[in-house]
């Protein structure tokens, strides 16, 4: 067999067009995946939309990539086809600049490599992978369950062990969706206080079931009055993409709080410089990480049993996958599947 399908966006707001292509051969430094699942992510609209700046089309969008290698380029020795890897944004580093020479990979700033925008991603059959991005997925996970972790598991994760929020603090999860169903699940299995905070009675019950100890319903309650009674969060991890509602909730910081922005906001964030001069409070963002830590994601998710709620698409249904992640109403993430599990 020498062909593969793939789902390739063929200029910026094209279509997506299921294609035939050569299955391609690892180069020096790379293997071939042959990929089981794909992640849907919001962020292959940058591909899909072209509001990446430098794409070069024809491309195969895709991050969040779980498969199995099935050859090595010249070179790698430290890899083997068989082993189970994922693959999610970072996919690659310069190696040089400044941010790289101090080990931040994915702050790279001269030529950060990025797997579906700069480099053919996992809407594939088969895929190539610099070997600085894979990770091992650990035997509990299917390809299923890991996909959704290389990039919605790892930028929650990531960002609340980094945040330096420590066992028993309170924690607040803006959001119940994509993100944030698995971040609670994060806060909570880490040891935290966590609470959950999203629009609507209905979703109270499922944020408890995925281990919130709190849920503040922003459509009835004032979230800042709700966390202040609670002696204010440490952390706050807004995984919503509304600027105006991550301002609604920065007020609920306690002293030395911060807020961690993992969403896109569509507009500026409003705060009092005073506020948070006051308090030391701090507002930052994170970004996803490498693939060690991408790897660390997943062993963590297999050893206390967090897992992403996904619904599952055939690869040859790529586009319809897309429009029902872009709608908001997937609960909660999109994986495409290849048929060669």
């Amino acid at each position: 067999m020498s062909k593969m399908r793939a789902i390739q966006v063929p200029y910026a707001q094209g279509p997506f067009e299921l294609v035939e292509r050569e299955i391609p051969e690892p180069g020096v430094g790379t293997v071939r995946i042959k990929v089981e699942a794909c992640g849907v992510c919001h962020s292959d609209s940058f591909t899909k939309e072209g509001t990446m700046p430098g794409i070069q089309y024809p491309r195969v969008p895709g991050h969040e990539v779980a498969g199995v290698i099935d050859a090595v380029g010249p070179q790698v020795t430290q890899w083997k086809p068989g082993q189970r890897v994922g693959v999610g944004w970072h996919g690659g580093h310069c190696g040089d600049c400044s941010s790289c020479r101090r080990g931040d990979f994915v702050a790279c700033q001269v030529a950060p490599q990025v797997s579906g925008i700069t480099l053919d991603g996992g809407y594939a059959d088969y895929m190539i992978a610099p070997v600085g991005a894979l990770a091992l997925i650990p035997d509990e996970l299917s390809a299923v369950e890991a996909g959704p972790l290389m990039c919605a598991g790892i930028t929650t994760y990531n960002a609340l062990r980094n945040s330096g929020a420590r066992g028993g603090d309170v924690v607040a999860v803006h959001g119940i969706g994509g993100l944030g169903h698995l971040g609670i699940q994060f806060a909570a299995k880490m040891g935290f206080r966590t609470v959950a905070i999203a629009r609507g009675k209905d979703k109270e019950a499922l944020a408890l079931k995925l281990g919130a100890h709190h849920y503040i319903d922003s459509a009835e309650q004032d979230p800042v009055a709700e966390l202040t009674k609670l002696g204010g969060a440490k952390v706050i991890l807004s995984t919503v993409t509304s600027g105006k509602a991550m301002s609604s909730v920065v007020g609920g910081l306690g002293v030395n709080g911060k807020l961690v922005v993992v969403g896109a906001a569509d507009a500026p964030l409003e705060v009092s410089g005073l506020w948070l001069l006051s308090g030391r409070r701090s507002i930052t963002g994170w970004p996803s990480g490498s693939a060690i830590d991408s790897q660390d994601t997943m062993a963590f998710s297999a050893l206390t049993g967090v897992r992403s709620m996904s619904e599952i698409y055939p690869l040859d249904r790529a586009g319809e996958a897309y429009e029902r992640m872009m709608s908001g109403k997937a609960q909660f993430r999109v994986v495409l599947t290849t048929g060669q599990a």
